[in-house]
């Protein structure tokens, strides 16, 4: 691992699982970056976790993630799929200690 570069590994909706390397150190929440890796991401609300539209289940690596905040939870309570490995992706930003995060693409399709 190139220092500031750590590798997620992201699964869409259809199952597909790329990894992807992304730089820890543009200060981007996971939703602009599954946004500029042209995942189909909705993010209707623009990050303010008030949609949920880019809600993600994490597989693996949650323990390296900061606790979810209460906007945040009190959105994932309106979704009937959401689990305790629910999170919104506009709401994590990711550091060194997240490389190797797995990932589940979960929210609303356009």
């Amino acid at each position: 691992m190139e220092d500031n570069i750590i590798d997620i590994h992201i699964e869409d909706r259809d199952g597909t699982i790329q990894t992807v390397a992304i730089p820890t150190d543009v200060n981007l929440s996971l939703m602009e970056i599954l946004k500029a890796a042209e995942y189909d991401i909705l993010a209707t609300c623009g990050g303010m976790a008030l949609c949920a539209t880019c809600h993600v289940q994490i597989k693996s690596g949650a323990e390296h993630l900061p606790p979810p905040q209460d906007q945040e939870l009190d959105m994932l309570d309106t979704l009937p799929d959401a689990d305790l490995d629910s999170r919104l992706a506009c709401q994590l930003r990711l550091s060194n200690d997240n490389d190797g995060l797995s990932f589940k693409i979960r929210g609303a399709l356009q």
